[in-house]
C-alpha cells in the first residue's frame, strides 16, 4: 500500500476507534435492533440511549 494511503487510513482509524467504543457501549442497551413503529419513536429511542450514555460517561469522568 502506498505511503500516503497508509497515513490516510491511520488518521481515519483513530476516529473510528472512538466512535466504535460508543456504539459498543450502546449495543447491549438497544439490542442492536431498534424495534419501534415509526421513525419518530426510533429517533426518540436513539436519543434516549445517547442521553444515558452521556450521563454514564459524565459520572465516570467525575469519579476520576
Amino acid at each position: 500500500m502506498p505511503r500516503h494511503l497508509q497515513r490516510f487510513n491511520a488518521g481515519k482509524s483513530v476516529l473510528r476507534s472512538h466512535v466504535e467504543q460508543v456504539f459498543a457501549d450502546q449495543k447491549p442497551q438497544t439490542g442492536l435492533v431498534i424495534r419501534t413503529v415509526g421513525i419518530k419513536r426510533a429517533i426518540m429511542r436513539i436519543g434516549l440511549t445517547n442521553i444515558v450514555y452521556n450521563m454514564r460517561r459524565f459520572l465516570f469522568l467525575q469519579s476520576k
